[in-house]
């Protein structure tokens, strides 16, 4: 992480509990399924990972400075860092922006210039996981906003041993063709959930 936004350090962090956003009990709040079945949001994957990044630094107060960006538009290239965008009448509203290693994705940062965008990006991130064989989504540090999700906090131990099994799998991103339909994500996680 950076020290902050203005700041070119990056500091490293072992917490003892981690944050996770376990995929098969995945969670979407009732308010957020009425906003998605009104059909005003559509998503797509890595198409302006740069936009995503900018936008998530751009608060009061960031831990995502000019050295965090560039090493991650570095790990973009790469084919290792991936954003989720999300889109309303033609409009860039919001996404996230995270790196995927195998069966794990570590999710970042994410923001909203709309209401329940950030949260739209973050369906379509748990569906495409899903049906790419991913295993783990890292969220690092839990939030009651998260915890509506069904995001759980554990020790160091289990996330180390859920990291293990995570990178034995064989899951590729790009596997499946990202689904943009927004009311197409919502059925098939609510299928599952």
């Amino acid at each position: 992480m950076g020290a902050e936004g203005s700041d070119v350090d990056i500091d490293w962090h072992n917490p003892a509990r981690r944050g996770i956003l376990p995929l098969d009990t995945f969670r979407v709040p009732r308010r957020l399924r009425r906003a998605v079945r009104r059909g005003e949001f559509s998503a797509t994957m890595n198409a302006d990972f740069s936009a995503v990044i900018v936008n998530c630094s751009e608060r009061t107060s960031t831990w995502i400075n000019r050295s965090i960006i560039t090493s991650y538009e570095q790990l973009h290239q790469a084919g290792l860092a991936h954003s989720v965008e999300v889109w309303a009448s033609g409009q860039h509203v919001g996404g996230l922006y995270g790196v995927a290693l195998n069966g794990a994705f570590f999710g970042e940062s994410m923001y909203s210039r709309s209401p329940m965008a950030s949260q739209v990006a973050l369906i379509h991130l748990v569906d495409h996981l899903r049906r790419t064989g991913f295993r783990l989504l890292d969220i690092q540090f839990i939030s009651s906003h998260l915890q509506r999700f069904g995001a759980q906090e554990i020790s160091r131990h289990a996330f180390l041993n859920a990291l293990q099994d995570a990178l034995a799998a064989n899951s590729l991103l790009t596997s499946q063709k990202f689904d943009g339909d927004s009311v197409s994500a919502l059925q098939r996680i609510s299928q599952i959930s």
